[in-house]
């Protein structure tokens, strides 16, 4: 099936050919099994019974004259965190657990909003079953927007935030990934490109090259009839970048590709969207992001995961991700004029010293050199610094030749 518009020779892209056989024959090596300890989907019943054993045990707890309480692994040590290099940062089978207290001023909130979300994903899931029972035609009963659970109750909620943690908690407690619990989160994110797809309600999706990007769908476990030729997928870290690049033209005169943007910190939708085309396709992946630390570690939750959500680490990680740019290197070797560079603040020593010693480092020593050289010049640069060189050197020359002749790590 031929996408338009159509975009290099086919010679431009031998590299990225010869990358992607390389990355095929790894896929096949490294084909295992799903990591001890790891969320699964869970079916209707599976879910109700194991919300069933834990109100359950309240209950048993209220007649021993005991607190209740929920034990939950603790997602905020790294003393629970191991690195495997096939997945990424994921937990570990034994890890230590922290208690959500009843009793506990600090705590009695957080089990209260627990409870009272787990009574609403009950009863979403029984509606599921019932509605199922009726037609032939699987119709989930779903809270779309992580908002509209907020929104039931705000005086308890608090925060949006609150509402993402509990849910995140209950998803490591019944080690359920979030689909399993009919509970959708809003997406930020944005994708352009050579893809098309259809929907969970049989909407058909044409994703386009032009200046006119398609939203991340909210059921990213309901897309289908995935279809694409895009020789790369290229994640942007910042949305101004997306939008300039297909503003130039960039996704059309490199067709077929596809670009994805989770505008800064990714939302869990664009790192299921990532995963999915890296499952369906295993076309290279690569990032485009500011050659400072807060984008080096955005590139590195969606090539490792982050510590928060370790225990759906295999749904979420792409560890065959490459760093297309932008590189401290690139900065030397361009010759960025100094007005282009900014000076790293204190806070972002921190968070260098803190990347420099996270695991996966060790197994990335390029990636490690890139963060010596950029600790040592004590600089950093957005990848808009590039317009200095010319308005359009990022998008008809650095992106193209770094693609053409395999400048990534």
């Amino acid at each position: 099936m031929a996408f338009a518009p159509m975009g290099p020779e086919a010679s431009f892209f031998d590299a990225l050919d010869r990358h992607r056989a390389s990355l095929l024959a790894m896929v096949t090596r490294g084909a295992g099994e799903t990591p001890a300890g790891a969320t699964r989907v869970a079916s209707s019943s599976e879910v109700l019974t194991a919300i069933e054993n834990i109100i359950q045990d309240i209950i048993k707890s209220l007649a021993r004259n005991e607190v209740p309480a929920f034990t939950i692994d603790n997602r905020s040590s790294w003393e629970n965190i191991m690195f495997d290099d096939s997945v990424g940062l994921r937990m570990i089978p034994r890890c230590t657990t922290r208690k959500i207290r009843s009793d506990s001023p600090k705590s009695v909130k957080k089990f209260a909003l627990i409870l009272k979300i787990l009574s609403m994903i009950y009863k979403l899931i029984q509606s599921d079953t019932y509605a199922t029972k009726r037609s032939n035609v699987h119709s989930v009963l779903t809270l779309h927007l992580h908002r509209d659970i907020y929104y039931t109750d705000i005086q308890l909620f608090g925060n949006q935030a609150a509402v993402d943690s509990a849910i995140d908690d209950i998803s490591c407690m019944l080690k359920v990934p979030r689909r399993s619990l009919h509970v959708l989160s809003t997406s930020k994110g944005l994708i352009a490109g050579n893809l098309r797809y259809m929907e969970e309600d049989g909407t058909r999706v044409q994703c386009t090259c032009n200046a006119t990007a398609t939203a991340v769908p909210t059921n990213i476990q309901g897309m289908q009839h995935l279809i694409t030729d895009a020789k790369f997928l290229l994640i942007v870290e910042k949305d101004a970048t997306f939008q300039r690049l297909l503003d130039d033209n960039f996704c059309s005169r490199m067709s077929p590709c596809i670009m994805v943007t989770g505008k800064g910190i990714p939302d869990l939708n664009t790192r299921l969207l990532v995963k999915k085309l890296w499952d369906t396709f295993h076309i290279p992946v690569f990032t485009l992001v500011d050659a400072d630390p807060y984008g080096v570690e955005i590139m590195c939750i969606y090539k490792y995961g982050s510590m928060s959500m370790s225990f759906e680490a295999h749904n979420l990680t792409i560890p065959t991700i490459r760093w297309l740019g932008l590189l401290p290197s690139d900065i030397q070797r361009l010759n960025v004029p100094k007005d282009g560079l900014i000076a790293l603040t204190k806070h972002d020593q921190l968070k260098l010293d803190s990347l420099l010693r996270r695991p996966y480092i060790t197994y990335q020593p390029l990636w490690k050199q890139e963060l010596e050289m950029m600790a040592d010049s004590k600089m950093k640069a957005e990848i808009q610094a590039l317009t200095l060189l010319s308005s359009d050197y990022l998008s008809r020359v650095y992106l193209p030749n770094k693609l053409r002749f395999g400048g990534w790590i």
